[in-house]
């Protein structure tokens, strides 16, 4: 389903010096702002975004109505995962994603909007009883801090008020032990992390400690699906001042190298613009703002073992290098060990690569020297005593010529 909805002219769009608010007031503008979205429509919240429609006839309409989004990360999610959607509104992608997951799946909202998260919830039994399983929770939190489940806080709070320092330190010790026992979102706990349109509403000193949560919740080979708004250029303080841009999704947006270094500094690795809008979404005081989707994927961490193995870089390029530092030169057999053989010969790189095993695999494990880059000779994946001899193989079909 298209969305007709267009955003404001970037004259409209740029607020008076009146509505300018210091860093302190990001999350209560961006609150204030979605408490809006969840009760009517706020048009200028909204990008176009495609949706396949056979997931949205079992949405309730004020979920369809109150979504707000400038992608679909939904199309990454696969059967049987778990997915976790940051910033999950009125619950749209979640609700999308529990058909793709199926039963046997599992689907985490966070949000920290109460007003969103009632919408959310109070349509999941709907949604339940429409696909005939329930495997949608909401959790209020913030998604720069995954740990620590505000409602949780708000319901010890109104037990243990807290009306000296005394009383802070005791509640700072109960949130200290809560983050370590029982987290919201545990290590290592989800297959996917999707978002849509919501990191950029994150203040611009936490969103280092966002990336880092992320790949913390994410299980080993998990991986990532971040639909948001990107700036071609860093968004000077006047624009970051401003809370109404903020809350449009303008002021917080990352600039586009920042979100990929952000991304490279957590220990992501095949990290790639999977969708990029050539249109901007808007255009502030000559700055470009669009629509982008990036993928990244959890798993180069780990010991280097020798494996005897080997990948050939198919081209068109003369030679690239992987999150590892790994230069792989077109045509070349490049010594990997395994845990390097097994990420290139996967998702997404496998149909850029040749791979080229042992033929006797290797008894002895001997730690494989990843820091740098060396040609792979045939011998060593053959075996030294390797001497054979054989025909010439059939290589054309019969009746056919070569």
């Amino acid at each position: 389903m298209t969305s007709s909805l267009t955003s404001p002219p970037p004259s409209e769009a740029v607020s008076s010096p009146d509505s300018r608010s210091t860093p302190l007031d990001v999350e209560r503008s961006v609150r204030d702002r979605y408490s809006e979205g969840a009760a009517t429509r706020v048009e200028a919240l909204c990008c176009p975004v495609d949706y396949d429609p056979k997931y949205l006839k079992i949405l309730p309409e004020e979920v369809l109505e109150r979504d707000y989004g400038c992608g679909d990360p939904s199309r990454y999610v696969r059967e049987g995962e778990v997915v976790l959607d940051l910033g999950s509104g009125g619950g749209k992608i979640c609700f999308i994603a529990s058909q793709i997951v199926g039963p046997g799946g599992r689907v985490i909202g966070v949000d920290m909007n109460p007003d969103m998260l009632d919408l959310a919830r109070r349509n999941a039994p709907v949604v339940a009883e429409r696909i005939g399983y329930a495997n949608v929770e909401f959790h209020r939190g913030r998604i720069q801090d995954l740990q620590l489940p505000l409602d949780a806080v708000d319901a010890r709070l109104a037990e243990h008020p807290v009306r000296s320092a005394d009383d802070l330190a005791k509640h700072a010790t109960w949130e200290r032990d809560l983050r370590a026992q029982l987290p919201m979102i545990a290590d290592n706990s989800v297959d996917v992390v999707v978002s849509n349109c919501v990191l950029n509403l994150v203040d611009d000193a936490a969103k280092p400690q966002l990336i880092r949560e992320i790949f913390r919740v994410l299980k080993v080979g998990g991986r990532i699906a971040i639909s948001d708004i990107i700036s071609d250029e860093v968004a000077p303080q006047s624009l970051r001042d401003d809370s109404e841009l903020w809350s449009g999704c303008i002021s917080g947006a990352f600039q586009e190298m920042e979100l990929l270094t952000l991304l490279e500094q957590a220990g992501f690795h095949a990290i790639c613009w999977d969708k990029w809008d050539a249109a901007p979404w808007q255009i502030v005081n000559g700055i470009e703002f669009r629509s982008a989707t990036v993928t990244a994927h959890k798993g180069k961490q780990g010991p280097c073992w020798e494996g005897n193995q080997a990948v050939i870089f198919k081209g068109p390029w003369k030679q690239v290098e992987d999150d590892d530092g790994h230069v792989l030169r077109r045509g070349e057999r490049v010594a990997v060990c395994e845990k390097t053989f097994r990420i290139l010969t996967s998702e997404p790189y496998r149909d850029q690569v040749i791979a080229v095993e042992p033929i006797e695999p290797v008894t002895e494990q001997l730690p494989f020297d990843c820091s740098r880059t060396v040609a792979r000779h045939p011998r060593e994946t053959k075996g030294l005593e390797y001497d054979l001899t054989t025909e010439a193989a059939a290589c054309c079909a019969p009746g056919t010529t070569c």
